[in-house]
């Protein structure tokens, strides 16, 4: 078992059982039931007893056994600022597609720990591979049945998945999602596909044996390679493997790949069970599939059904603003984006300023830190927002909230929004919808408006270890 000491409470939430007996934050957990707990899921788990006993180490370092009686599901309202106690298990794997290998230098410290730790799946919905289960990892499994998990699979032939893993070691995985299945856990997958490597006949087996898992697998998400040129080049030098960005024309063939397959998942399912990422329906120029299709939006994280919800939601609130139309306090606002979805959302923003008579215009940011490449607007860093907005005329800018951390505070560049707000010379407010947008309009930009519409799990702003769903991406 690996070691877990004490862990440090960053807060209470207020009126909670914990804010009743007197615990603060900067007090520590040692223990529950005698239980030394590894993580926010052992006390998510542990706790759920009609009595439960904690030992807290203040924070002037005297001890307290506390004694709580409850309901069997009533949370004690502890909140961390780390969700694991003891150590993240580190990935095994050496991919020749893994993104943390194209980051540059100057990030958030977090983005460079190659994790791969089921826990962080369960929480957050980090995607892991599973190649790093021992049998204690297998027992805490089937003891607390951690649901769903997020699994990177990206190709079922044994041989061609430990090559792309990089990994001559790697189970089998649909022996391993079987189990799990077994065991009453779900997944939800991903292929990440690399022409030539992974696609055409293998994503066709990929892909059915998979869906056959129906319904311990419950999604399975196709989405394109995303490469730095610094990782391309290192892809190349290395395997001789060229990282491509995705044609219109091989966009359009993985859509019309995928349909007969989805179509027969529907009809043996009842579910549509295998997607594609929106960024080959932007791509290839087909039209978004309907919201049916995205069985609820499970994988909308990994850019799987946003333009769909995105789209929905501008028409919802189309409808909204011709009926009631509000008095915008903002006249001229400019929204960033990624280079990926601009178009499409300068038509929306013409409609917009149409309906609402103010002028909003959408500037596609082109991400310099991480390439031209990287197209999307949740990897895009303060520096390139800055340089590129700086000096447009403005009542406000509105950023897409995902490419701020879970906290709403800085971007992958360690900018802090209220560095880039100076800078900027205007007030900058965040949105991931176009309700969103909307509301800023309506009421103005500034702190208000910046950590609406969360991105991510937020278990530290939640009941700990409750999960919060994010909005599209702008």
């Amino acid at each position: 078992m690996r070691a877990a000491g004490p862990a440090l409470i960053s807060g209470v939430r207020p009126g909670s059982l914990a804010a009743e007996a007197g615990i603060e934050a900067g007090d520590s957990v040692v223990s529950l039931d005698g239980r030394v707990l590894r993580d926010v899921v052992d006390l998510q788990f542990y706790q759920a007893e009609p009595e439960v006993r904690l030992h807290v180490r203040k924070a002037d370092g005297l001890d307290e056994l506390l004694v709580f009686e409850k309901e069997i599901d009533e949370d004690l309202g502890l909140e961390f600022e780390r969700a694991t106690w003891d150590e993240v298990t580190l990935c095994n794997n050496n991919c020749f597609f893994c993104f943390l290998k194209g980051l540059p230098k100057g990030m958030r410290k977090t983005l460079y720990v190659k994790d791969d730790d089921y826990r962080l799946s369960f929480l957050h919905g980090n995607f892991v591979t599973l190649t790093n289960l021992d049998d204690e990892d297998w027992a805490r499994l089937e003891e607390q049945r951690l649901s769903p998990l997020n699994v990177s699979v990206h190709a079922t032939d044994v041989e061609l998945r430990r090559k792309m893993l990089g990994n001559a070691s790697a189970p089998d995985i649909v022996a391993q999602l079987r189990r799990l299945g077994a065991l009453g856990i779900r997944a939800h997958t991903q292929i990440v596909l690399c022409p030539g490597v992974n696609d055409g006949d293998q994503l066709d087996r990929s892909v059915r044996e998979l869906a056959a898992l129906y319904p311990a697998v419950q999604t399975i998400s196709v989405v394109p390679v995303g490469a730095s040129p610094k990782l391309e080049d290192w892809s190349l030098s290395r395997d001789g493997i060229e990282l491509v960005r995705p044609s219109a024309e091989y966009a359009r063939a993985v859509v019309r790949q995928m349909r007969p397959l989805q179509r027969a998942c529907r009809r043996a399912h009842g579910a549509t069970v295998v997607q594609c990422s929106d960024e080959y329906y932007v791509v290839s120029g087909e039209s978004v599939a309907g919201r049916a299709t995205y069985d609820g939006f499970p994988q909308y994280e990994n850019g799987i059904g946003m333009m769909r919800v995105l789209l929905d939601d501008w028409a919802r609130t189309r409808r909204s603003l011709e009926l009631r139309p509000p008095a915008f306090s903002v006249r001229r606002a400019v929204v960033a984006c990624g280079t990926l979805v601009g178009p499409r959302l300068s038509a929306v923003a013409a409609e917009l300023s149409a309906v609402a008579r103010v002028q909003v215009d959408v500037m596609p940011i082109t991400n310099t830190v991480f390439g031209e490449r990287v197209n999307v607007s949740g990897l895009l860093c303060g520096q390139d927002f800055v340089e590129q907005l700086r000096g447009l005329d403005a009542d406000c800018f509105i950023l897409p909230r995902p490419s701020l951390d879970y906290f709403g505070k800085r971007f992958l560049d360690n900018m802090t929004v209220e560095e880039l707000e100076e800078k900027l010379s205007a007030p900058v407010a965040f949105a991931s919808r176009w309700s969103g947008v909307a509301r800023i309009l309506e009421r103005g930009g500034g702190r208000a408006a910046r950590n609406a519409a969360p991105n991510g799990a937020i278990w530290s702003e939640e009941p700990a270890g409750r999960r919060a769903h994010a909005s599209p991406v702008l």
